[in-house]
C-alpha cells in the first residue's frame, strides 16, 4: 500500500517543513502543558524540529542524529536498554501469588491479531500490518523493536502513535470500561490474600521465563532477556547500584536519545502521507480491541468464579505498566471508594507486559518465516 502525500498549493518541501514544525510544537505542548508522556513526547517533539531543519548536518552521515539512529535504533539497542530499566521497576509478586491473572495478560493481546487481519484487509503487506498491530499492546519499546525489524520505513509514525496512545490511556480506556461493565460488576470486591512468594521463587522466575520463552519463541528472546535481567537485578538484592542505575540513569538516557532519534525520523517526505493517518486509526483500533478482549475475558472469569473476579481487572491486561493497573483501581473506586483491586490489576498488568513481548516475538517469527518462503 503506498501513501499519497498531502496536496498543497505551495512547494511541498516548504509546506511539509511548516506542517512538521506544527506537529512538533503540538507534541511539545501536550508534553509540557498536559503532561502526556513528557519523558518521550518532549524529546520526540524536539527531535521532529531538528529532523526537519533544512540542510542540517545533524541528519546527514556523520551527524549526531544520524549516528544515534545507526547505533541505537537500527541495532535495537535503545529499546532493549529501556526494557532492562522496566524490568528493574517491575514487581512480579502479585502475578506469582495469583497466576490466574496471566490469562488476562494473554487475553489483552487478542486485539493485536485482530488488527493484523484488519490491516492486511486494508492493503498493508504482512510485515507492515504486523508492525501496526503491535501498537495495540501500548508498549512503546516493543513497537519500536518489532517495527525496526519488520517495517523500518514506518518506524517514526508507529513509535509516535504507540507513545501517544500510551499517554492517552486515562482518556481512552475508561469509556470502554464503563460501556462493557455494569455498575454491579465494577463494585465486585476481590479478596486479597496472596500466597507468600518465597525469595527463591522470585529469583527463579526471571531465569525460567528467559529460558522457556527463549526456547519456545526465540524471536522474543532479546526483549524477554533484557526485561528479566532488570528484574533479576532488582530481586537479587545484592546489586542495588546496578538495579538503581538500570531503573533510572540507563532508562532515562536511553529514553532521551531514543525520543530525539525517533523524532528526527518524522520528516515531511515520509511522515505526511495517508498511510500515517491509517496507522493512527489502526493503532487506536488495536488499543481498543485489546482493552475490549481483556474486559470480556474478565467478565467470563466473573461468571465462572461466581462473582469473585472484578471484570475491570481485565482492562489492565495491556502493557501500559503501571498506568493501566492504577486506572483500574481508580474506576473501581468511583463506584465504591473502599474497594481495592490495585494488586490484582497489577498482576494482570505485569502479565500484559510479558504478553506483549511474547506477542511481538510471535509476530516476528511468523512474518519472518512467511517472508522466507
Amino acid at each position: 500500500m503506498t501513501g499519497a502525500a498531502f496536496p498543497f498549493p505551495l512547494p511541498p518541501s516548504l509546506w511539509g517543513m511548516l506542517v512538521m514544525f506544527a506537529v512538533a510544537t503540538v507534541l511539545i505542548y501536550v508534553a509540557i502543558r498536559k503532561e502526556y508522556e513528557p519523558t518521550l513526547l518532549l524529546p520526540i517533539g524536539f527531535g521532529a524540529l531538528l529532523g526537519n531543519l533544512p540542510n542540517s548536518p545533524l541528519n546527514h552521515p556523520g551527524g549526531l542524529l544520524y549516528i544515534l539512529n545507526d547505533i541505537g535504533v537500527k541495532t535495537e539497542i535503545f529499546p532493549l536498554f529501556i526494557f532492562i530499566g522496566i524490568g528493574a521497576l517491575m514487581d512480579f509478586r502479585p502475578l506469582l501469588s495469583q497466576p490466574i491473572f496471566a490469562l488476562m495478560g494473554a487475553a489483552g493481546q487478542f486485539g493485536i491479531f485482530a488488527t493484523l487481519i484488519l490491516a492486511t484487509a486494508f492493503g498493508f503487506p504482512l510485515n507492515e500490518a504486523s508492525s501496526i498491530a503491535i501498537i495495540g499492546a501500548i508498549d512503546g519499546p516493543t513497537s519500536i523493536y518489532v517495527s525496526t525489524l519488520l517495517a523500518p520505513d514506518l518506524l517514526a509514525p508507529i513509535a509516535v502513535t504507540a507513545y501517544s496512545y500510551m499517554s492517552l490511556v486515562p482518556i481512552i480506556q475508561p469509556p470502554i470500561m464503563r460501556l462493557l461493565t455494569t455498575r454491579a460488576e465494577r463494585r465486585i470486591r476481590m479478596e486479597y490474600a496472596p500466597r507468600p512468594v518465597p525469595r527463591a521463587g522470585l529469583l527463579a522466575f526471571p531465569l525460567v521465563v528467559t529460558v522457556v520463552i527463549g526456547v519456545l519463541v526465540p524471536a522474543s528472546a532479546p526483549l524477554v532477556a533484557t526485561l528479566m535481567l532488570g528484574n533479576l537485578l532488582k530481586e537479587s538484592g545484592v546489586v542495588q547500584r546496578l538495579s538503581d542505575t538500570a531503573a533510572n540513569e540507563l532508562t532515562n538516557i536511553s529514553t532521551l536519545l531514543l525520543g530525539l532519534t525517533i523524532g528526527s525520523l518524522m520528516q515531511a517526505a515520509t511522515f505526511l502521507q495517508v498511510k500515517t493517518l491509517m496507522i493512527l486509526m489502526l493503532g487506536l483500533v488495536a488499543f481498543g480491541l485489546d482493552t475490549v478482549f481483556g474486559l470480556l475475558f474478565g467478565k467470563l472469569l466473573a461468571v465462572v468464579t461466581r462473582g469473585k473476579i472484578n471484570p475491570l481487572v481485565g482492562a489492565a491486561g495491556i502493557s501500559a505498566f503501571p498506568m493501566s493497573g492504577r486506572l483500574v483501581q481508580k474506576i473501581a473506586q468511583e463506584e465504591d471508594f473502599t474497594n481495592h483491586v490495585l494488586m490484582h490489576a497489577m498482576g494482570a498488568n505485569t502479565a500484559g507486559q510479558l504478553g506483549s513481548v511474547i506477542a511481538g516475538g510471535i509476530l516476528l517469527a511468523l512474518v519472518t518465516a512467511y517472508l522466507a518462503k
